[in-house]
């Protein structure tokens, strides 16, 4: 009868088996113009990345075109005329300027699949990945897909095979770089393969170490010490950003941003690398440390270095670096009399490229129906394009208000606020209260002490916190215009754009390493997970490692005598 029992429940097991097999055998994916079927759930695929997808082609779309023109006129410089052909009207047109991509990490293949049916002007596309599983599924759907003259897929690991394209002739227009968790593995390779003028695409989705959870591992993975503040992903984007830059400054190579992007649980920039041992000395005037006060959350920046002018007979724009005066604090907060925490270093440059943007918007506007998520796509975009471009990191309306248990102000007349006297004010894109403004700090605590005279805060709350105090008492110094203006409502907030989308369904995030992450068992772990650790107390109690010495016992029971 046991027997009986025991084969009957080996049956059943590998029927389930079999079901899920089957069922795993028919699971297809349609995204934009690609469709992918999956055999195996050890490949992985996050549907929460369709935005990131979707912005990717935009960006090359624009991309592709402007480098074929750049190179063009390259070559028309150097006179190679070669690589130059003539139409029946006698306009130069280009056909020997290859446009190869590299995605090091494709999984499924769908992000190099859609580059092949929806990017123009793409010669190559290589879809590589260390999984031979994966690899598998990447040449059935390219063959389901009918990409095969544009896509080559390759079984390497990532470094290794971009180190192998290193030479000039053999570097990639663009390599695209979204892993699980951390980039900064891939970036030495990546630096020294891509070609000048070329694009490098990175997603990074740790954002606990880069949002301040973890400085030291941040600093272990990224080279910078991040820091707890309200502005953490924009202080992610640029921690990020002057990772890839040190990553290319050891081969004399350096970056461009054209946008950076924090959006849902992940980071991803769009950067240009460019050859110039000349350009590299300007660095430390495009990176700073960063000063963050305790007690009211302001941001000091301090730059490694500048350049002021030292003009020649030869060469009147001639300019020289300097190393800046430091520190640009007290030991004390002159806001809040509180102590500093150190960050950074961090990219304090412009993190965008206004005019590529725009062009990359008005792709998206002029063609809504090749991507799915095109609506957030015009939302995010145009916030981008409204950002301060010198004026690093944010305020956040919350944070501000909160500190001095304040009832917030209208957030339109914050803005006319700063807008009144006489400094610009946006939004950033990575927090729907954010404050941007080059506006000194002094001004901003003004306006809200001045909100405080027709708004008092509860004296039991100042009493309780000697900080919130100190910062009401000090004396407003600069004049202050509460009066609401027009132009303090962005035209992005006007129009009603997707700036900020809730979560679109359960379980949104990152999702498990190598897993296909759709249908009902993609939160399986997650429901394993749960009370585990309650499960362990409700058990008999803890195995001691060792047994407690007699000194250690009549410690205890003296204080338990003490206790009762």
């Amino acid at each position: 009868m046991k027997y009986f029992r025991f084969l009957l429940r080996y049956n059943l097991k590998i029927m389930k088996m079999e079901a899920s097999t089957v069922a795993t055998a028919k699971k297809s994916i349609q995204e934009g113009q690609a469709e992918i079927r999956l055999t195996s759930d050890k490949v992985f695929y996050n549907p929460v990345q369709e935005f990131n997808r979707d912005l990717s082609i935009a960006v090359l779309s624009v991309f592709t075109k402007d480098y074929m023109e750049e190179k063009l006129t390259k070559a028309l410089k150097v006179k190679k005329s070669e690589k130059i052909v003539h139409d029946a009207t006698g306009n130069c047109i280009n056909l020997e300027i290859p446009v190869t991509i590299l995605e090091a990490l494709s999984a499924t293949g769908l992000r190099s699949i859609r580059y092949a049916k929806e990017v123009p002007n793409i010669t190559k596309i290589i879809a590589n990945d260390l999984s031979e599983q994966a690899v598998e599924t990447i040449k059935s759907n390219i063959v389901h897909n009918g990409v095969e003259d544009l896509i080559e897929t390759s079984h390497d690991d990532a470094c290794m095979l971009m180190y192998k394209h290193k030479h000039p002739s053999q570097r990639f227009a663009a390599i695209d770089l979204d892993p699980y968790g951390c980039p900064s593995i891939f970036l030495d390779s990546a630096v020294q393969s891509v070609q000048d003028g070329g694009l490098l695409l990175v997603t990074a989705t740790d954002m606990a170490v880069l949002a301040g959870n973890s400085p030291e591992t941040c600093y272990c993975k990224y080279g910078a010490v991040s820091l707890k503040t309200k502005c953490c992903h924009e202080m992610a984007l640029r921690i990020l950003l002057q990772c890839i830059e040190q990553h290319a400054n050891r081969y004399s190579r350096y970056i461009v941003p054209l946008l950076s992007i924090s959006a849902d649980f992940y980071i991803r920039v769009f950067v240009k690398i460019y050859s110039g041992a000349i350009h590299c000395k300007k660095t430390t005037s495009k990176l700073s440390m960063v000063y963050h006060c305790v007690g009211c959350d302001n941001i000091t920046l301090q730059p490694l270095g500048g350049f002021k002018p030292n003009p020649t007979e030869k060469n009147p724009q001639q300019t020289k670096g300097y190393l800046p005066a430091a520190p640009p604090v007290g030991e004390y907060c002159v806001h809040c009399n509180q102590r500093h925490h150190l960050g950074g270093p961090i990219w304090s440059a412009p993190i965008h490229d206004d005019a590529f943007v725009s062009r990359v918007l008005t792709h998206v506007q002029d063609n809504p129906a090749l991507f799915g998520t095109a609506k957030r796509m015009r939302g995010v975009l145009a916030m981008v394009r409204e950002e301060l471009p010198d004026a690093p990191l944010y305020y956040t309306q919350d944070k501000l208000f909160g500190r001095v248990h304040l009832e917030t102000m209208p957030m339109l007349t914050m803005r006319s606020a700063i807008l009144n006297a006489g400094y610009k004010v946006s939004y950033s894109h990575a927090a729907k209260l954010s404050i941007k403004t080059a506006a000194p700090a002094q001004l901003v605590w003004d306006i809200i002490r001045t909100w405080e005279k027709t708004h008092p805060v509860k004296p039991a709350k100042l009493e309780s916190d000697p900080v919130a105090k100190y910062i009401l008492s000090q004396p407003i110094k600069s004049g202050v215009d509460l009066s609401e203006r027009p132009d303090a409502n962005p035209i992005s907030r006007r129009d009603g754009q997707l700036r900020f989308q809730f979560n679109p369904a359960p379980h949104w995030g990152p999702g498990s390493r190598a897993a296909v992450n759709i249908g009902e068992e993609k939160v399986s772990k997650a429901l394993r997970n749960q009370n585990k650790h309650s499960s362990k107390e409700k058990n008999s109690g803890k195995r001691d490692h060792s047994p407690p010495s007699d000194d250690e016992v009549h410690k205890k029971s003296n204080i338990e005598q003490t206790v009762t």
